[in-house]
């Protein structure tokens, strides 16, 4: 295969070690989001954190990481993708040295946001690069299996690191760890990776601060509104403000002369859709994993480090499927079956858990749903994005990621908001009607699997009826 006038013959032969660069990045993002939850109650215990306070280590990483990848991904197309994958795990870096030396919860959640705020900028410039640097789609498909399973290696390893970090050194290293290897993938970016193009224009600084801000206030009402209340005047007035916000968003973008989100963008084949299901599928998807933790621990009462072992067999068939198998299944059938069979298959395995039991074990009610849900995931997080940015141009591509990751981002934000109350109603209905506190929990973790699953219907019905066939 010959290389192409876009990608320089010395940099294409170094295309596969700029794709463990890129993994890296993709590996960090994730494993950032699930390291920290093992060591919760020895970050509590130090800094002083009220038990509610603690949700909001979470949450000031994910409301600075949904709401600024828009514009991240503008900034990749304008100015380079390679500068601003540098920019952010510059930030990154800086931002887990600020969270691991924090000496107070406000100094804590502000290394988390400004983390957030560097892995907005690595997103969707890592994958403006990855889609630049193959050219081939054998080779991209091939490329898309890697990313996708260091995804799946980020979110596992969080859980299984965080559990050895925090028993066997200090739970600040959870934040630390990042720093070595951000320092490692700067010092080789500009060896390995291509500079990125450039696209002219200027930022649209207004439609970036409504765009930021309508983001920001939506995810801070989600993930605020378990403890405030879906109908206090706190989050109707928050989600009533971030969709005026949006609105004049909307406006702004038409008159606009550079817009920050051009509207005809949308008009790229399988675009709107494909955000649509990537928001399903993350609605349905972290919330099976959020409560698949919950019942290893609460039903199961197996401890954090062992639960991490647990999801070991669901990480190593979604790494395995997806680097050995997916490329080659979606350059045979096109992105848009094997989407589908993946949804099919992510269902069945929320049915399969909505029938767990307070007396089950990890055999029969863990192993085989998982694994059915690594497979659904393995086969359709990859087609699912390609079938989002697929389309666009390549001086769109960083754009495009933008919104397929914010799409990602905000869907499970909601989905995991929405289905935790509903969870949570059940649970204390059931133990108001003298119903046993594991069996409660139980009734409650059952329906939300349920909600996910419906989530992935609709998901299915979707793509099959709005995304176009492509092989």
């Amino acid at each position: 295969m010959q290389t192409t006038a876009n990608v320089p013959k010395k940099m294409y032969e170094k295309r596969w070690a700029a794709l463990a660069l890129l993994c890296t990045a993709q590996f960090m993002v994730i494993m950032d989001t699930s390291i920290i939850g093992v060591a919760l109650p020895a970050i509590k215990n130090d800094l002083g954190y009220t038990q509610s306070g603690l949700q909001w280590i979470f949450n000031a990483y994910v409301i600075l990481f949904g709401g600024i990848l828009l514009l991240g991904g503008r900034l990749s197309d304008l100015f380079g993708a390679r500068k601003m994958f540098i920019w952010g795990f510059a930030i990154l870096a800086a931002a887990s040295l600020l969270a691991g030396a924090a000496w107070s919860p406000e100094s804590l959640n502000a290394g988390r946001a400004v983390q957030g705020l560097g892995s907005a900028l690595i997103a969707p410039a890592a994958m403006t690069l990855l889609m630049t640097t193959f050219t081939d789609p054998k080779e991209l498909g091939k490329a898309f299996g890697f990313w996708g399973a260091s995804a799946a290696a980020g979110g596992s390893a969080g859980v299984f690191f965080g559990g050895v970090i925090t028993e066997w050194m200090d739970w600040r290293w959870v934040f630390y760890i990042n720093i070595p290897i951000a320092l490692l993938v700067l010092s080789l970016c500009k060896t390995y990776l291509l500079s990125g193009r450039k696209t002219p224009g200027k930022i649209d600084w207004k439609g970036a601060v409504l765009a930021t801000v309508s983001l920001i206030l939506l995810v801070y009402a989600i993930v605020s509104a378990e403890s405030v209340g879906w109908l206090s005047a706190q989050t109707i007035g928050m989600i009533v403000i971030a969709a005026i916000l949006f609105i004049a968003f909307i406006i702004l973008q038409k008159t606009k002369q550079n817009p920050l989100l051009p509207l005809y963008i949308f008009k790229v084949p399988n675009l709107s859709a494909g955000n649509i299901v990537m928001g399903l599928m993350a609605a349905a998807w972290v919330p099976l994993w959020f409560f698949l933790n919950l019942y290893l621990q609460q039903i199961l009462h197996l401890n954090a480090f062992n639960s991490g072992l647990a999801l070991l067999p669901m990480t190593i068939m979604i790494m395995v499927v997806m680097i050995g198998f997916t490329g080659k299944l979606v350059a045979r059938f096109g992105f848009k079956a094997n989407l589908l069979v993946g949804l099919i298959f992510l269902t069945i395995s929320l049915i399969m858990f909505s029938t767990v039991s307070p007396n089950g074990t990890f055999i029969s009610s863990v192993l085989p749903a998982s694994l059915f849900a690594a497979l659904g995931m393995s086969l359709a997080y990859i087609p699912g994005t390609m079938a989002a940015i697929s389309g666009a141009k390549p001086e769109e591509t960083g754009l495009a990621s933008g919104i397929v990751n914010t799409s990602y981002q905000i869907g499970s934000a909601l989905g995991l908001a929405v289905i935790v109350v509903i969870s949570s109603s059940v649970t204390r209905i059931s133990v108001a009607n003298g119903v046993g506190e594991s069996q409660a929990l139980n009734e409650g973790f059952k329906v939300a699997f349920i909600c996910a699953a419906i989530l992935s219907v609709v998901a299915i019905f979707i793509a099959a009826i709005k995304i176009k066939q492509s092989k």
